[in-house]
């Protein structure tokens, strides 16, 4: 991004102000001064060595009504202010990336700090954003579940030099939870088979599974609490503003047999799993439990102000009951409560909105209670996944009753439900964070829309509509791929985009890889037009089918069916080959050579589809030979990806290890590895989740979505032109998945040994197809 800050002045003038007035204080006096300045300190010293600890920082001594950092370079010596520390931190990032000495992303860092540092003077560089939030609730099943400090030190300081200043902090909230629930009267046994397994714990916590893949080992539980209070302490140092979980309804199916007198809803059963249970707000236990959360949480984390509770996360809010039917009662009825079949029951409107008020009411009252400062918080996305329920007036009455100072929407999802929040009439005046979930599962083609993006957030804050937009965030459910997404998101969030696009992007190659020239940036921008030009990998949800390609959807011989990747391939193709012609020059770059492999493979994969559909077509003919051919290409270029994907920091391999790791005895290993084999392939329930969290990972694409499709593949070739009973080959493929994720084997992560070679060759295989 350019330096000079935008001249553009079409926010509205009483935005700040406003939005600064309904949200409490972003940094409160613990936070500000030495502390505040020291914490800055040390990310910079973390992130760019022992010279950062020289550059001159200075807080200002009151918050301001827009988030600001101003930068100066005069004779090498570096200046930074800022009304926050992460503004500090922020700010000297900004400068080091434009002077092409730095960036950091989950790929790693590039640090090349210059002997003399260039002048600069940025003047004040203001964010239109009083907050800038991250991470989603699945991320910490999708990603955190076997991080230990180290890498939340390296993720916190990643928030901190791109901007964020409001993360969610949803680790270490089983320990709480197991307290409470022991206080009520649970026993040892019952807690064992409520808790989910590791990998599956933000969708227990938001009450759509109970029990999955348990028990949840206590280490586990223990381990996540030691690591919450050093997460928490590091961000409050640097005056951030974490979100912390709060109560949302949810109780355990013991807890619901042992309240018979209770009004407790047997919800549906979310995508194939068993029923779970929610009280009733109404109901004087619910005010009861939640109190005594937040009392056990501040005890064991301290004090908090925004607080998560998402009660109807993909789980439709039970009306037509009454006292007498609780316990079978939800929407219309049990059977008509599921968002998989969207089914649309009559409810009267005033009771429907008599009821969602209520409700609304009741669980801010029940925050209130403990934390009477509390905002609470709501993830915007049941309004757009369930929109068939969440109609204008189902979300206003819902929100009606809750004063406007003290609830926060969090509307995640703009990137594929852009319409919520002019629907909901920017939430009647309530505050609210605009962003995108941009990555579903960890799953991770290449894709994106760095143009849209530009535009949009531009457009959001030229719009004199918005009501009280108090934040822009990115809530990807999985970290560590399409890095390029969330630093140009950051980076609107702070200038909006003083530069040109291809200005940014050239800037970026400068910092990411040393250097740049008129020939990268023209690659760059091929790539961009033909991968980084989609909002919405739409094609991970085909016919009910989830996974990023068809190559990692369980198989079906209807591929021919299917209607093709978004993105420009010829673009991509050309893009690959570009990046490729230039890749001797950049090969001592370790993240340009990440680069490249990502975009090879992603043409790759491209290219096995096709030839999937081929291999398909041609045994549905009886032409065994056609498709013995289209069959050999997959295979080639299968084991030629998985052999390329070594270079990536992130593996079958590693995922794997990482989750033993974690274990500290025999059983507790098993656990951990099931899980983490269970959730990147089968996932769980009967329903459509499984490849939700496909990837494309080295291990996965020789080991099992190959070997998958080969079997299923045999029993077309066998059944030639003939009848083909898929229901029994895909039924005998999933006792296979399972058989996969039981066996224990040991993977190994293999780098190649010339990355920049196995490019050219999976090229070469691609011209073969």
């Amino acid at each position: 991004m350019s330096f000079r800050p935008s001249r553009r002045q079409t926010l509205k003038q009483a935005f700040a102000a406003v939005a600064m007035a309904a949200m409490p204080s972003l940094a409160s006096a613990a936070t500000r001064g030495e502390s505040g300045l020291d914490a800055a300190r040390a990310v910079l010293k973390r992130r760019f060595g022992p010279r950062a600890d020289k550059f001159d920082l200075a807080l200002a001594s009151t918050a301001s009504e827009k988030p600001w950092y101003a930068v100066r370079a005069t004779g090498g010596e570096l200046s930074i202010s800022g009304d926050t520390p992460v503004a500090l931190v922020r700010g000297a990032y900004a400068y080091l990336k434009e002077a092409g000495a730095a960036q950091v992303s989950w790929e790693g860092d590039r640090v090349a700090l210059p002997a003399h540092l260039p002048d600069a003077d940025t003047g004040r560089v203001e964010s239109p954003f009083a907050h800038r939030a991250y991470l989603n609730t699945c991320t910490y099943g999708y990603t955190t579940p076997w991080w230990g400090w180290d890498r939340w030190s390296r993720e916190i300081d990643w928030m901190a030099v791109h901007g964020v200043d409001m993360p969610l902090a949803m680790e270490g909230q089983e320990y709480v939870w197991r307290a409470l629930w022991r206080e009520f009267g649970l026993s040892e046994a019952e807690l064992a088979d409520y808790f989910s397994g590791a990998a599956f714990t933000p969708w227990h916590r938001m009450g759509n599974i109970e029990g999955y893949a348990a028990p949840l080992p206590t280490a586990w539980i223990d381990k996540k609490k030691d690591l919450q209070v050093r997460i928490l302490r590091r961000m409050r140092d640097l005056g951030m503003t974490p979100i912390l979980p709060a109560f949302g309804g949810y109780v355990p199916k013991a807890f619901a047999a042992k309240h018979p007198e209770a009004r407790i809803y047997r919800m549906r059963p979310w995508e194939g799993f068993h029923e779970t249970y929610w009280l009733d707000p109404a109901d004087p236990l619910f005010a009861r439990i939640a109190g005594r959360f937040l009392a056990l949480y501040t005890k064991t984390y301290g004090a908090g102000t925004y607080y998560l509770a998402d009660s109807f996360n993909e789980m439709l809010p039970p009306i037509n009951a009454d006292g007498a039917d609780a316990r079978d009662a939800a929407y219309g009825d049990g059977a008509a409560n599921t968002a998989a079949t969207k089914t649309k029951v009559e409810v009267d409107p005033a009771l429907k909105a008599e009821r969602l008020a209520a409700y609304g009411k009741a669980i801010y009252d029940s925050i209130r209670q403990s934390r009477p400062d509390a905002v609470w918080v709501m993830q915007g996305w049941l309004f757009g996944a369930d929109s068939h329920f969440w109609d204008p007036a189902a979300v206003s009455a819902y929100l009606s009753r809750v004063p406007d100072d003290r609830l926060m929407i969090l509307d995640i999802g703009n990137d594929r439900y852009p319409a919520v929040w002019k629907n909901a009439k920017a939430f009647g005046g309530k505050p609210w964070i605009y962003g995108y979930v941009h990555n579903y599962g960890g799953s991770n083609p290449v894709y994106g829309d760095l143009d849209y993006y530009r535009t949009d957030i531009a457009a959001l804050v030229a719009n004199p509509d918005t009501g009280k937009l108090s934040g822009f965030g990115m809530f990807p459910e999985g970290l560590h791929n399409n890095s390029i997404v969330y630093e140009a998101t950051y980076d609107l969030a702070w200038n909006g985009g003083g530069a040109s696009a291809a200005a940014w992007l050239s800037s970026r190659s400068k910092a990411r890889y040393g250097k740049t020239s008129p020939e990268l940036d023209a690659a760059m921008a091929l790539l961009v037009q033909g991968a980084y030009s989609t909002r919405y990998w739409s094609s991970r949800w085909w016919k009910s089918k989830a996974g990023a390609y068809l190559f990692f959807k369980r198989p079906t011989a209807t591929i021919g069916e299917f209607p093709g990747h978004p993105g420009d391939r010829g673009k991509l193709d050309a893009a690959v080959r570009a990046l490729a012609a230039l890749a001797p020059a950049y090969a001592n770059e370790p993240l340009f050579v990440l680069d490249l492999v990502d975009a090879a493979r992603q043409l790759a994969s491209l290219e096995i589809d096709v030839q999937l559909q081929a291999a398909v077509a041609a045994y549905r003919q009886g032409d065994a030979a056609a498709g013995d051919a289209a069959r050999r290409k997959v295979e080639d270029l299968a084991r030629a990806i998985d052999a390329l994907l070594g270079v990536q920091p992130e593996t079958l391999a590693t995922w794997i290890d990482d989750a033993r790791a974690y274990g500290d005895t025999p059983a507790d290993k098993a656990a951990y590895v099931s899980n983490a084999k269970a959730q990147v392939t089968i996932w769980g329930g009967e329903g459509n989740l499984n490849d939700y969290a496909s990837k494309a990972w080295q291990g996965l694409y020789a080991d099992f979505y190959l070997p998958r499709w080969g079997r299923f593949l045999d029993a077309l070739k066998t059944a030639g032109s003939g009848q083909f009973d898929e229901a029994a080959v895909v039924k005998d493929g999933i006792a296979w998945e399972k058989a996969w994720v039981a066996a224990d084997v040991a993977y190994r992560r293999t780098p190649p040994a010339d990355p920049v070679a196995g490019v050219g060759g999976l090229i070469a295989r691609i011209d073969r197809a």
